[in-house]
């Protein structure tokens, strides 16, 4: 099914600024960019609110929540999300708290009227070796990374709820899917932060401590796809304008980068002297991993932030909020 609605129409998402907006996951990576995109466009209300105002995981909360508020527009980026070694350990979590989040937030939206709801997914909902760059038709042609798959089945679920309440009740519920993030609010934690995050933080405290070389895993030749967290953002608004499909659309940059480049570049922006060198005797990872997000660029949109740009922001965000 394609898009519709292709037009600002008089009850569109942007015709209509002082809507009841409710992000979920607003203090987030991904749902506080957004609420700062919301804000810069002048929307005025909206409703916000932290784990301990609302358990999401609560169906009765959920509930009472919705029809005491009535939001007119949802914005689901709320989600239980960890690296490898998280996933291992919690299956429980990852798989249970994710389902109960999207089915209370996705069935409470449907019952309430809400007008649109987007749900955000992740690029692990693909099979592990989809062929590259991977459309939106990879869904379910094949087994997961197991690593992280109960993350996963959750998210894909989500999907096929949006998918399902539109086929059965009209609701117009849509789906993106963001390739890898980065920006402000990331986790810069030294164990569990993905590698963006984790290069930043080890090149600053190289060049803060004087160290005289930098040591990463591998050889640096795995392709990875980088998207700024407020070009998503910007595109999570553009779906809500503009889209109206049964099927999840991609959100990435369309561009590639090696671990290798990204490496030297983060360096350059961090302003680390020493040298760079690569642990060859360590795994490397997936070679190569592109989302096609051909798609939404047929629908009218692109990213705005080059990487380059968008270390040198992320790299000021660290140095203000982060930094020991």
């Amino acid at each position: 099914m394609g898009s519709s609605n292709l037009g600002t129409t008089a009850d569109s998402f942007l015709s209509n600024k002082s809507a009841k907006v409710f992000v979920a996951g607003h203090r987030g990576l991904v749902g506080s960019a957004i609420v700062r995109k919301l804000q810069q466009l002048g929307f005025t209300d909206l409703l916000l609110r932290t784990h301990a105002e609302l358990d999401l995981t609560r169906q009765a909360a959920v509930d009472a929540f919705f029809a005491a508020e009535k939001p007119q527009y949802v914005i689901l980026a709320a989600a239980k999300v960890g690296g490898i070694h998280a996933n291992k350990t919690y299956p429980a979590d990852f798989i249970a708290i994710n389902l109960q989040i999207q089915t209370n937030v996705i069935d409470s939206s449907y019952r309430h009227g809400v007008k649109k709801l987007l749900f955000l997914g992740s690029s692990c909902i693909y099979p592990k070796f989809a062929p590259q760059p991977i459309t939106e038709e990879a869904l379910l042609t094949g087994p997961l990374e197991p690593t992280n798959e109960w993350y996963a089945v959750a998210k894909i679920a989500g999907i096929k709820m949006c998918q399902a309440y539109r086929l059965q009740h009209g609701f117009d519920a849509i789906s993106g899917m963001p390739t890898n993030l980065y920006g402000p609010y990331d986790n810069f934690h030294p164990e569990n932060s993905h590698v963006l995050p984790a290069l930043i933080r080890r090149f600053h405290e190289a060049k803060v401590t004087g160290a005289k070389e930098v040591v990463v895993w591998g050889t640096g030749s795995p392709l990875r796809e980088f998207l700024h967290v407020d070009d998503l953002a910007d595109g999570v608004v553009f779906l809500m304008e503009k889209y109206g499909g049964l099927v999840h659309v991609n959100v990435g940059s369309g561009k590639e980068v090696t671990i290798k480049e990204l490496a030297e570049l983060v360096k350059e922006v961090v302003g680390f002297e020493g040298e760079l060198i690569w642990d060859t005797s360590k795994p490397d990872g997936t070679p190569r991993k592109l989302m096609d997000s051909s798609k939404l660029a047929g629908l009218g949109w692109i990213p705005k932030i080059s990487l380059k740009e968008g270390l040198i922001d992320t790299y000021k965000w660290y140095l203000e909020n982060v930094k020991q």
